[in-house]
């Protein structure tokens, strides 16, 4: 395991000693560590009692998030004629279909998104391979598997998120960067709790949200309280 720096374990010391605290009073200690040369990314990491093995209990979606993350996404759409134009004036980073596909199946992924016509998925399908790995496989759970291809694009391009519980039934996200305003960074990661919770599924028989911490990219984790 790689040497803890004193930076990091005088904010390790700090976040154990303030305990559960709400998102407010975890933001405030967030943007105390803010003493690095770079922006760092803010997260956000839930962890929920589903059963991911249970296919009616994956917690997968996305949200477009009021203040954006901080940063442009990378797009890449599969789709061909009107709708590979309306992608390009969207603004999507690479637009294609069968050479597209070669492409990524050699094993280019340097995308953060990938959005797919529905009569594209005949082409993507077999993509699973190298997309599912990476989360990049086109979903229409996830809204990026549809024929309006511009507004898909313009949310992504505004900070529109994906999320997909992991093996262990956690939830990440990035939720923007350490430079923002206090109540940006409170407001997003509010939304995304609330939009975790309105996912909450039926056959939840114990408790859903089990534990919530708040991290920026070098720093230890906060825990918020429930």
């Amino acid at each position: 395991m790689a040497k803890k720096s004193k930076r990091y374990l005088a904010q390790l010391e700090k976040a154990e000693a303030a305990g559960a605290v709400n998102v407010s009073e975890a933001v405030s200690l967030l943007k105390s560590f803010s003493d690095t040369k770079f922006d760092q990314t803010v997260e956000i990491h839930m962890c929920l009692g589903v059963d991911p093995k249970q296919a009616d209990q994956i917690i997968r979606g996305s949200l477009a998030l009021t203040h954006g993350i901080g940063r442009e996404l990378r797009i890449v759409v599969f789709a061909k004629g009107e709708n590979a134009a309306a992608a390009e004036a969207a603004g999507a980073d690479e637009v294609g279909a069968e050479e597209l596909a070669k492409k990524i199946n050699d094993g280019w992924t340097d995308f953060d998104v990938c959005i797919a016509t529905p009569d594209m998925m005949g082409l993507v399908g077999p993509l699973g391979k190298v997309l599912g790995p990476r989360g990049l496989m086109p979903s229409p759970r996830a809204g990026t598997v549809t024929p309006d291809v511009t507004r898909v694009v313009g949310e992504y391009k505004a900070g529109k998120i994906e999320f997909r519980n992991d093996a262990g039934g956690n939830v990440h996200a990035v939720v923007g960067r350490l430079s923002f305003e206090a109540n940006q960074l409170e407001d997003n990661i509010n939304e995304f709790i609330n939009h975790i919770d309105s996912l909450k599924p039926a056959t939840i028989k114990g408790t859903y949200v089990k534990g919530i911490s708040v991290c920026a990219a070098m720093s230890p984790g906060i825990e918020v309280a429930i």
